[in-house]
């Protein structure tokens, strides 16, 4: 569900002006036109009037989409502001009298991972060691243990170039 917020129409200069309201937000906004040759570029500047109403202060910025169901042509954007706890995200979509409509839209929270009530609860885990429900039954589960299958490494060997186990040479000169 969206909300309306604001409204914008142009004023004796063509400018879009008009004022965005919530509980704890009410700014004057005015839409600047950005003119560059970036295609990530916003089409407008969202302006806010200061509180002492002598400048406007930048507060957003609003990039033009078309609808891919209806190919209406709307802008969205976010506007911030020092007053604010978190930016805010707006869309406006143009009247048939050529205002601007402001609206919001509380972002969706992401859906939680399922939880598994008593109806849904898994099966318990098979013990260490055992080859139930590991879904091999090929001799790797059954000959090894762990489910991993036999190695195609050759043995340690035991000869003076082998692999040692857990001693060192060290060990070998103070037991001789």
């Amino acid at each position: 569900m969206s909300m309306n917020i604001g409204s914008l129409k142009a004023n004796e200069d063509g400018t879009l002006i008009g004022r965005i309201t919530t509980l704890g937000f009410n700014a004057v906004v005015a839409l600047r036109e950005v003119n560059s040759s970036n295609e990530r570029a916003p089409a407008f500047d969202m302006m806010g009037l200061s509180a002492d109403r002598r400048t406007w202060v930048k507060i957003g910025a609003l990039w033009e989409y078309t609808s891919n169901e209806t190919g209406e042509a709307f802008l969205s954007g976010r506007l911030d502001d020092p007053s604010l706890e978190k930016p805010l995200d707006v869309a406006m979509f143009r009247q048939d009298d050529g205002s601007l409509n402001v609206s919001w839209r509380r972002p969706q929270r992401r859906r939680a991972a399922p939880s598994f009530g008593s109806n849904d609860a898994l099966p318990p885990m098979p013990p260490a060691g055992s080859d139930e429900g590991q879904g091999n039954t090929g001799s790797g589960a059954a000959a090894g243990g762990d489910g991993l299958g036999e190695s195609t490494a050759p043995a340690p060997s035991s000869e003076a170039g082998g692999r040692r186990n857990a001693r060192s040479k060290a060990d070998d000169t103070v037991a001789a």
